[in-house]
């Protein structure tokens, strides 16, 4: 069964679209079929795959505005994952959907009948509009990138309060895949101190792998490349793959019927 995860916070900067190229490209490197959607006009997980986003000649905007078949958008990635890339197109469809009867519904429509895959990742924009939202009515999971500080709190209470919004209104299945630390540094008080708090409140929704700010993970989208291709032994690629292996063993177990944490 295909499992569909967005990569969502409204606060930018957090380390969100790292996070779907690398766990993207981490997941199909353990020999997942991995499937990446571009969901941000800014095409920055197109350009960190190594797809030019000024070349493009069809986009996410053109499979999910126009009906282009999905094998013609799609782009094979040096990180052995598949993408739907995007570009600035795609800020089109944000006022075109507005305009339309089910305009939240959209992503979900297109990705119906789509299960050549294990896991399809959606790199949301940095706002809750109706490209966030298509991504959560149309997903699974939501896995939630944060930056231990405390304005980061904030956001995800709002993100949090989303969520619930669209569970109750349009997808009764949508659940928190986790909540990931980013950019962590353990010698800094205020994030030990934030990171203890998540760990507090949220429990085992809180992933056991953190992500450390590491310079490797900032230089490789520039290359085009994921970290574990950019740079196999950093600490930011060898972080990713321990994210993955942790959330492939939570589906694992979940597939399982077993409830119980590591």
């Amino acid at each position: 069964m295909t499992s569909i995860i967005a990569v969502a916070n409204q606060k930018g900067g957090v380390g969100k679209t790292t996070t779907s190229v690398n766990l993207s490209a981490s997941l199909a490197l353990s020999g997942c079929r991995l499937l990446l959607i571009d969901l941000d006009p800014q095409g920055n997980a197109t350009m960190g795959s190594g797809v030019n986003k000024a070349d493009l000649e069809l986009s996410v905007y053109d499979w999910l505005m126009d009906a282009v078949p999905l094998a013609s958008v799609i782009q094979r990635c040096p990180g052995g994952y598949e993408l739907i890339p995007a570009n600035g197109d795609l800020t089109a469809a944000e006022v075109e959907l507005l305009a339309q009867e089910e305009r939240e519904l959209r992503l979900r429509q297109r990705l119906s009948g789509v299960t050549d895959y294990d896991y399809i990742i959606i790199d949301c924009p940095p706002s809750l509009n109706i490209l966030t939202l298509n991504a959560l009515i149309a997903a699974s999971s939501v896995l939630i990138p944060m930056q231990c500080e405390y304005y980061a709190l904030e956001g995800l209470s709002a993100l949090l309060e989303t969520v619930e919004r669209v569970r109750g209104a349009a997808n009764t299945e949508l659940s928190i895949e986790g909540l990931l630390r980013t950019m962590y540094d353990p010698r800094n008080s205020l994030t030990r101190d934030v990171s203890r708090q998540l760990i507090q409140y949220f429990g085992d929704q809180v992933f056991r792998t953190v992500i450390p700010r590491n310079i490797r993970l900032a230089e490789a989208p520039s290359h085009g490349l994921p970290a574990i291709l950019y740079d196999r032994q950093s600490r930011g690629a060898v972080a990713y793959m321990a994210l993955a292996g942790e959330l492939k063993r939570k589906h694992e177990r979940r597939a399982a019927g077993v409830t119980r944490r590591e």
